[in-house]
């Protein structure tokens, strides 16, 4: 028995107090932090301690910050668990940040997940965001874009257009096929092999695998979308890396699969490299590494080879798909739509609701807040594209919003103002090849097929909540050639 001012306790009860007396001190120190003075910090709502706003989040975070940001402003502050993330909401702002202070906000958060991700080398998830990052992100650019466009109109190289042209001609008649055979069929996964043989082309010519270890492979990448989203909460709860947990567990192994395929493919690729016959980017990437010849005076190892295919052939399939599948699911429920298609009307789905989360790498000033070194930030492209202001009504599937002059003509200021790749200097290297790649599909399946839903059918288009935003499989669709009545 202890006494203090008279009262009398417990040992259980005066552990208790301590206990909360360090949650309450935690809790405090946690939520605030030394702001130079004349400064302030982002506002934000309350969170409780010890958990900060992870309820706040639910399963849509997409929407709760948007919520959020309609209270707090474009530049708000929230907490998980006890780290601060910075959430930046509009266009300007998010504009400011990642291009004209693009410096200060390049960095990568060192979460749990993104050491998951190529062992922890991932160019696109890496923490590091200097000269070794920049060189290999630049060598990668470089011999993405190498093998997109053709420079000579004579060239036999493997380059975009002819691998996706191919598949996707493929792909439409599978998907007559699978009509005439079953009566109707699930697109989604067909789509995702085809788009990853565009990609594996690019990167791997003729080597890139065709067995089932491949099928496997791509067709399981949700597994990476769910574990790769911004807010998981094993990035900010650690017990949680510790306790059963089915979503990392299928994140881990996927990422284990994917990275031992790829070794493999790129190792039987090696065997057969000829320096004087480069026809796609593994090869010259093995041109390079064997020059040992360097990017801003950073040499580029023959190892680290692996770890540039995994972001480029990673990036190069689930974000296509995902972008190709929302376009026919909005156009087997909008027939309308479907039958302007010949007028080239563009398509406004956003299904990346956040950029992979950025942190800041000095302190600095935003919009007239305080973010110290090393703060997360979370990029919330979803109000972007869902903001009433610029859109009107940005609910309703109208893609001749992008359209001027008589629906004529792209009206590429409003187009430019969707954020689907990020901005600045993190942007999605692979941008314009995708952008593409998803009109070489969609114009070459339009042009051939008019797809449907079987009659009485609703689809459910709900998306669900991931570094990518799906729609349940539906596996009622119809494709039929454009000429049949």
């Amino acid at each position: 028995m202890a006494q203090v001012l008279g009262i009398s306790f417990t040992a259980t009860e005066l552990l208790l107090v301590t206990a909360i007396f360090g949650l309450v001190f935690w809790a405090i120190r946690t939520s605030t932090s030394r702001v130079p003075k004349g400064l302030k910090s982002p506002p934000g709502p309350w969170g409780w301690p010890v958990l900060g706003h992870i309820l706040t989040l639910g399963k849509n975070p997409h929407l709760a910050l948007t919520r959020l940001s309609q209270q707090y402003g474009d530049v708000l502050q929230i907490r998980l668990g006890s780290t601060p993330v910075v959430v930046l909401s509009g266009l300007d702002t998010i504009r400011q940040a990642l291009v004209k202070q693009g410096d200060d906000f390049k960095g990568r958060p060192d979460l749990y997940s993104f050491s998951l991700v190529t062992n922890g080398q991932s160019i696109a998830f890496n923490p590091d965001s200097g000269p070794v990052w920049a060189a290999r992100r630049r060598l990668a650019q470089d011999a993405l874009k190498s093998f997109s466009i053709a420079l000579d109109p004579a060239s036999t190289s493997c380059y975009l257009e002819e691998h996706a042209s191919r598949q996707a001609k493929s792909l439409a008649d599978t998907f007559q096929k699978l009509t005439l055979e079953s009566g109707c069929f699930d697109p989604y996964e067909h789509l995702v092999l085809s788009v990853a043989r565009v990609i594996g082309g690019m990167c791997f010519g003729g080597n890139f695998p065709q067995n089932s270890e491949m099928v496997t492979v791509v067709t399981t990448s949700q597994d990476f979308v769910e574990g790769a989203s911004s807010g998981n909460a094993v990035d900010f709860f650690p017990i949680l890396r510790y306790l059963p947990n089915p979503t990392l567990k299928r994140f881990k192994d996927f990422n284990q699969k994917f990275i031992t395929f790829l070794q493999k493919t790129v190792q039987e690729h090696y065997q057969d490299f000829d320096k004087n016959n480069v026809q796609d980017i593994t090869s010259a990437l093995f041109m390079h590494a064997e020059k040992e010849s360097t990017a801003k005076g950073v040499p580029i190892p023959r190892e680290k080879v692996i770890n540039i295919i995994n972001d480029i052939f990673g990036a190069g399939f689930d974000t296509i798909t995902t972008a190709i599948s929302w376009a026919l699911m909005y156009l087997v429920t909008r027939p309308d739509v479907q039958r302007k298609i010949h007028k080239e009307l563009g398509i406004h789905s956003s299904f990346a609701p956040f950029t992979i989360p950025h942190s800041t790498t000095k302190d600095t000033i935003l919009n007239g807040f305080y973010i110290p070194k090393e703060r997360c930030v979370f990029i919330n492209q979803w109000q972007v594209n869902h903001d009433p202001e610029t859109w009107g009504d940005p609910f309703e599937f109208r893609p001749e919003r992008f359209l001027t002059d008589g629906e004529t003509t792209l009206n590429k200021p409003l187009s430019e103002k969707v954020l689907l790749f990020g901005l600045g200097k993190r942007r999605c290297i692979g941008e314009i090849p995708a952008k593409w790649e998803m009109f070489l599909f969609l114009s070459t399946l339009l042009h051939q097929l008019e797809f449907s839903l079987t009659p009485g059918v609703e689809p459910d288009l709900t998306p669900t909540y991931g570094l990518t935003m799906k729609y349940a499989r539906c596996p009622h669709f119809r494709a039929h050639p454009r000429s049949a009545k």
